[in-house]
């Protein structure tokens, strides 16, 4: 078997050959702008290499799925799976030799990082009877291997810096040859594209990158320019698998890819004016009413008004009763009032200190006299209405109160949504729900949620790599959640 393949051709028509054997050796960095031709370069050399070596990559965009149809890969869905999933696959691909696409498109980008970062960890530490040659390719690399802290987490950070200097710094001696492609030179890490002894630059802008390009490519400094003005899926080539002196090569076609996608011009469509109108504005309330944005937080009330609106409800509390209302039927009122608001679409959005004020407002309206709740009874039986605790019975409502006694008035809701689900024995969190009690439209804020109630001991959360959770409430039975 042959170890060279043809990457592409230069100018003179003469063929641009690597060699496989060698790279395993010596590992490839490829740079270049977005639009210069990286994931077309990639591809063809998975595409030749293919009946070769084993084959791993790294997929943040969802590019390379298409492998699987023309050369076997096995496509692996990130988001389906838990981290210790991830892991065992990661050391039964080393243990079988498979050729394997790990798509993380289905991620958000943090996940992105951290299942990378565990699968190649797995590979790398799989046992030493299944150390085989194997090409690892990681697409936009400055992702896995940022060059300063960015907005992930710092954990997350040490982990992918970690999994990615293993990969490029001692994979060699385990197989694993790193093939890493960035899109900025400057924001990947310089201990790992240190180790690559391979070059393919493409177009690049930026003196910065430029520079360091050229630096990697032994150029003089004034050669940088030549850089810029390389043409789209044109390459500078060097490195010991390629040739010992820079040569500029255009990347050879693939078979593979998105063969629906353009980007360049195309006719527009010929479509009357008036034809297009309707087309854009036919049925557009249903399909808003499909997915109904969060309404927008109101401003929040002068401080001066809130406390006018207290002061004279406290006035109307101390007169005597001038209607000879019930005291029963008063408070079953107050209780309905609360249900009503808790039910209102966007109220949660609100600041506790506005929906105290509706509430009052409302029972001035209806000339309600009476002993009014205080804030922090009021946000409670908000909280309590809002989450339908009341449909539970009297002794499970005590048992879940019980267990909020420690819970911060601003996170009681949400608890109580977890809770009320977990004593159901739901399959299914109701993410809408959790959000709108906890007045977010932030999945973030939802995952600091949780993480926050875990810590406090409220509840246990299990969470895999496709954002499925599975929460746990202490002290509840039947308290499983997915």
């Amino acid at each position: 078997m042959t170890a060279q393949i043809t990457i592409g051709h230069e100018r003179s028509g003469k063929p641009v050959e690597f060699d496989i054997e060698e790279l395993l050796a010596t590992r490839l960095l490829v740079q270049g702008n977005s639009g210069s031709g990286k994931s077309h370069l990639l591809r063809r050399l998975l595409e030749e290499s293919a009946g070769m070596v084993q084959q791993v990559v790294i997929d943040p965009e969802g590019d390379f799925p298409s492998l699987a149809e023309e050369f076997g890969h096995v496509v692996i869905d990130g988001s389906a799976y838990s981290p210790g999933e991830i892991e065992a696959l990661a050391r039964r691909i080393r243990e079988h030799r498979a050729s394997v696409v790990l798509d993380l498109d289905g991620l958000e980008v943090e996940q992105q990082i951290r299942c990378a970062a565990q699968f190649l960890t797995a590979l790398f530490d799989a046992p030493r009877e299944h150390w085989y040659p194997a090409l690892v390719v990681v697409d936009e690399a400055q992702m896995f291997a940022p060059a300063a802290a960015g907005e992930m987490a710092e954990d997350t950070r040490r982990m992918t810096l970690s999994a990615m200097t293993n990969l490029m710094c001692r994979g060699r001696k385990r197989g694993l040859a790193g093939i890493v492609a960035t899109q900025r030179l400057a924001k990947l890490a310089k201990n790992v594209a240190a180790e690559a002894s391979n070059f393919l630059m493409g177009r690049t802008f930026l003196d910065i990158d430029m520079v360091r390009a050229a630096d990697l490519l032994g150029m003089e400094r004034r050669q940088a320019e030549r850089i810029r003005e390389l043409e789209r899926g044109h390459f500078l080539a060097l490195g010991p698998a390629i040739t010992r002196l820079p040569v500029a090569c255009k990347i050879g076609p693939v078979k593979t890819g998105n063969q629906a996608r353009s980007e360049g011009l195309m006719a527009l469509p010929d479509t009357a004016p008036a034809d297009m109108a309707d087309l854009l504005t036919r049925d557009l309330a249903a399909d808003v009413a499909k997915a109904p944005p969060p309404p927008a937080p109101p401003p929040a009330p002068r401080v001066d008004e809130l406390e006018d609106s207290i002061a004279h409800a406290e006035e109307r509390q101390a007169e005597a009763p001038g209607q000879g209302l019930d005291t029963s039927h008063v408070a079953r009122r107050i209780e309905e009032i609360i249900g009503e608001l808790a039910s209102e679409e966007g109220i949660a959005f609100q600041s506790a200190s506005a929906q105290y004020q509706t509430f009052l407002t409302r029972c001035r309206r209806e000339r309600l006299i009476g002993p009014m709740p205080d804030m922090h009874a009021f946000r409670r039986r908000f909280a309590t209405a809002g989450a339908g605790l009341d449909a539970l019975g009297e002794d499970m409502q005590a048992r879940i109160m019980q267990l909020a006694g420690t819970v911060e008035e601003d996170l009681l809701g949400p608890f109580l949504v977890i809770a009320k689900a977990a004593h159901a024995g739901e399959t299914e969190v109701d993410e809408h729900e959790l959000a709108r009690a906890y007045g977010t439209s932030s999945p973030g804020r939802i995952r600091r949620l949780l993480d926050h109630l875990e810590k406090q001991g409220l509840i246990v959360v299990r969470e895999d790599f496709g954002g499925a959770r599975t929460v746990m409430v202490p002290g509840l039975e039947d308290a499983g959640v997915n």
